[in-house]
C-alpha cells in the first residue's frame, strides 16, 4: 500500500521534471487513473496539459509489470511509426522509478465484455481498424533486443500459471496443456508483439484507433501470439456468464482476412487459438485463486469459472478434436 507521504514526494519530482515543459504553469496533484494494472498508474494536469504518470511502487523491483522503464523505452522506440502510441515527456530512472506520457483522450472499450452504450456499427468499425493496427505493429523494425520468445517458451509460461491454479478451478487443463505441449509449432519469424492487444488497450476517438496503451508484456516474439489473442475477442460466446451480443460485430474469419490483407495465413494457427484459450483460462484462474484466498477481493471473480472451463473446453477441441 502506498502512503500519502510517497505519493506527495512522488508528485514533487514529477512536478520538478514537467515544469520546463510549461513554465509557469503549476501542475496539481497526482490522481490515480482507474483502470491502471501495472506499477502506479496517475494523472496530472496544469492549466493546458495533462500527462499520466506510471511508477514502480515503493519498496518494489522493477520487475514485469513494474518495469515501467522499459515500456517508456518502447513508447519512446515507436514514436513516429504507424503505430500510434503516446508521447512520453519525462523519464526519471531514480528509484522509485516513474515516466510521464501525453494523455490521450480516446476510449478503451471491449465491446464484448464491457459495459457501454456504444452503436454496434462503431464496435465493427474500431474492430476492423484495429486488425490494421495489429498488422502495423507486426510490420514495424525497431530496435528492441531482447531474445525472441518462441511457441515453446510462450506455452511453458502460461503452463506455469495454469498449474499454480489449484486443480478444482481448472477442469481438463492437464489433458489441454500435455496436448499442446505434443504439438508445438515451428518458429516463424519474430515480429514486435504487445502481448495483451486487444479493442481495450485501444484507446479510440470515434472509429480511430488513436494510442494503443498498456505495454507491460511486449515482447519480440511469434505474431501469432498477438493475432490469435485479439481473435479471441471476436465472440461474446468465448465468455459464458461475461460476453455480451454485439449484433454486426466482425467474426475470426473477417478480423482475420482483414488483418491478413491478402496475405497467406501463417501455418498452426489453430494451435494458437488453443494457446489464447489456454492462456484466458490461466488468467482467470490465478484471478479467481487469489479472490478466494483473500489476496485481491472482487465478488465478480465469482463469474468466471464457467468461462474458465468453457475456454479449456474449446481449446482441447481445437488442439485435439475427439474422433
Amino acid at each position: 500500500m502506498t502512503t500519502a507521504t510517497e505519493v506527495t514526494e512522488l508528485a514533487g519530482r514529477v512536478r520538478a521534471r514537467l515544469a520546463g515543459r510549461h513554465p509557469g504553469e503549476p501542475f496539481g496533484d497526482l490522481r490515480t487513473l482507474p483502470g491502471g494494472h501495472s506499477g502506479l498508474t496517475y494523472t496530472i494536469a496544469s492549466a493546458t496539459a495533462r500527462y499520466v504518470v506510471k511508477a514502480v511502487p515503493p519498496g518494489q523491483r522493477p520487475i514485469g509489470r513494474n518495469d515501467v522503464l522499459r515500456q517508456a523505452r518502447m513508447l519512446r522506440l515507436l514514436a513516429g511509426s504507424a503505430v500510434p502510441v503516446p508521447r512520453v515527456a519525462a523519464v526519471d530512472e531514480q528509484t522509485p522509478a516513474w515516466f510521464a506520457m501525453e494523455f490521450v483522450d480516446g476510449e478503451a472499450i471491449e465491446p464484448v465484455l464491457d459495459e457501454h452504450r456504444l452503436d454496434p456499427g462503431l464496435c465493427r468499425s474500431r474492430m476492423l481498424a484495429v486488425a490494421d493496427v495489429l498488422r502495423d505493429l507486426h510490420d514495424t523494425r525497431t530496435e528492441a533486443s531482447e531474445p525472441p520468445l518462441d511457441p515453446a517458451s510462450e506455452l511453458e509460461r502460461w503452463t506455469r500459471t495454469m498449474r499454480a491454479v489449484p486443480v478444482e478451478l481448472r477442469p481438463g487443463s492437464e489433458e489441454l496443456l500435455d496436448a499442446l505441449a505434443s504439438r508445438v509449432p515451428a518458429r516463424i519469424p519474430p515480429v514486435l508483439t504487445h502481448g495483451d492487444f486487444r479493442l481495450a488497450n485501444v484507446l479510440c476517438r470515434g472509429e480511430r484507433p488513436v494510442a494503443v496503451v498498456d505495454w507491460e508484456i511486449w515482447a519480440v516474439g511469434d505474431p501469432r501470439i498477438d493475432l490469435t489473442w485479439f481473435l479471441l475477442f471476436a465472440d461474446h460466446g468465448n465468455f459464458p456468464r461475461l460476453g455480451r451480443t454485439v449484433p454486426g460485430l466482425p467474426g475470426e474469419e473477417e478480423l482475420l482476412a482483414a488483418y491478413l490483407d491478402g496475405r497467406p495465413e501463417p501455418p498452426a494457427l489453430d494451435w494458437f487459438r488453443a494457446l489464447a484459450r489456454t492462456k484466458m483460462a490461466a488468467i482467470m484462474g490465478h484471478n479467481l485463486r487469489r479472490h478466494r484466498e483473500g489476496k485481491h477481493h472482487d465478488p465478480d471473480q465469482e463469474r468466471l469459472p464457467p468461462t474458465i472451463a468453457e475456454m479449456i473446453r474449446t481449446a482441447r477441441g481445437i488442439v485435439a478434436p475427439m474422433p
